[in-house]
């Protein structure tokens, strides 16, 4: 899924980041504030990864909302169609 749509979504997205990254607070959440650079801080942080790998766990997580793992949001803008 494009970055800017979790981005312009993020109140929304809020609950699907904390169910992948559980040790986020509320507060680190509301200081992400959308920012993928900011989440990607906040795990190294937390959780201790390189930021290489702190990318590709943003990277398969934003994957994942694309191809529908994970249920979007209620109330998110949805893509365009693709004819």
């Amino acid at each position: 899924m494009n970055w800017d749509r979790i981005e312009g979504n993020w109140k929304q997205f809020q609950g699907k980041v904390r169910q992948q990254w559980g040790k986020l607070t509320d507060d680190d959440l509301d200081v992400i504030g959308g920012k993928r650079d900011e989440l990607a801080g906040r795990i190294q942080e937390i959780y201790g990864v390189s930021k290489d790998e702190a990318d590709r766990q943003i990277e398969r997580f934003a994957g994942t909302l694309e191809s529908g793992t994970h249920d979007m949001p209620s109330g998110t803008k949805t893509p365009p169609s693709r004819n």
